[in-house]
């Protein structure tokens, strides 16, 4: 099944899924391991939605496996950003301009994406899952960055920054139907200097609103499978509560916890590659 499904993935759209209980299983799985490497690491398990949904699920085609990625991630990422705000942790104001321009440019790289050949897309997508593993392996400093409010005596300077890096951003997350939460972290670091800690919180603000900004493109043009999405979305959250849990048991070997996924996602980027080279000759 897998092997045909990915030999078919090519961004048809009048490709039909029907839902048995294995793909029903497959989907809710698939949640469930990205909802746990996110509970467990706090973050890039999203990443992994993409290739799961095409390789393991099973879906006929690229787009609406983007289109599905992107909405299941908005909605794991809305769920998130209840927990960070309570906290503390969501700068708002900083946060609604980066995703006011972040949502712009995920609209026009989802209309680039879907006019994209979805082999193509692909084997794009397994590059950046190559450059998001490296950028996991050399980690980010949690004591960067310090205290950071968008006030008007500091928004010529700011506000700026976070309109070109957030359009950006959104233009990559609306193009390849992912969070960008590997992104937008270190960009809103970048833009306004908030410590890590800020930038996790904020950062969901965005990828929310990426998500669903790049899944209402698909779901205009018909290329979401809204059954699977929920299945991936209740996947997520069973996994996300186990990946907490197994976080705070775990303690001080969540780094190498961290290195190990980063080395299953540049495998798993490669072998994406490898697979999909063939498109472009």
């Amino acid at each position: 099944m897998q092997r045909s499904c990915a030999l078919s993935a090519t961004g048809n759209t009048d490709l039909d899924m029907v839902i048995t209980p294995v793909i029903a299983i497959l989907a809710a799985l698939s949640g469930i391991g990205v909802g746990f490497v996110l509970g467990l690491i706090g973050g890039g398990g999203s990443i992994l939605a993409l290739p799961l949904l095409v390789y393991v699920v099973g879906m006929p085609s690229v787009h609406i496996a983007i289109g599905t990625s992107a909405a299941a991630v908005a909605l794991n990422a809305m769920a998130s950003l209840v927990a960070h705000a309570r906290r503390g942790n969501v700068k708002w104001a900083c946060a609604g301009v980066f995703a006011a321009a972040g949502i712009a440019g995920a609209l026009a790289g989802a209309q680039m994406g879907k006019a994209f050949d979805g082999q193509k897309l692909l084997a794009l997508f397994g590059m950046v899952m190559i450059l998001v593993g490296a950028n996991m392996l050399r980690g980010q400093s949690a004591g960067a960055g310090g205290e950071v409010r968008l006030t008007w005596d500091n928004a010529a300077a700011m506000v700026p920054k976070l309109l070109g890096i957030g359009f950006g951003v959104g233009l990559m997350s609306g193009f390849f139907g992912i969070g960008g939460g590997f992104l937008i972290v270190p960009g809103l670091m970048l833009a306004t200097g908030m410590a890590l800690s800020n930038a996790v919180g904020t950062s969901l603000v965005a990828v929310s609103a990426f998500g669903l900004s790049t899944a209402g493109s698909y779901a205009y043009s018909g290329l979401i499978e809204w059954k699977v999405g929920a299945l991936v979305v209740a996947g997520g959250v069973v996994g996300a509560f186990a990946g907490t849990a197994a976080s705070a048991w775990l303690g001080k070997k969540k780094r190498a916890l961290s290195l190990v996924f980063a080395a299953i996602v540049i495998i798993v980027g490669l072998f994406i590659v490898a697979r999909g080279v063939n498109a472009f000759f």
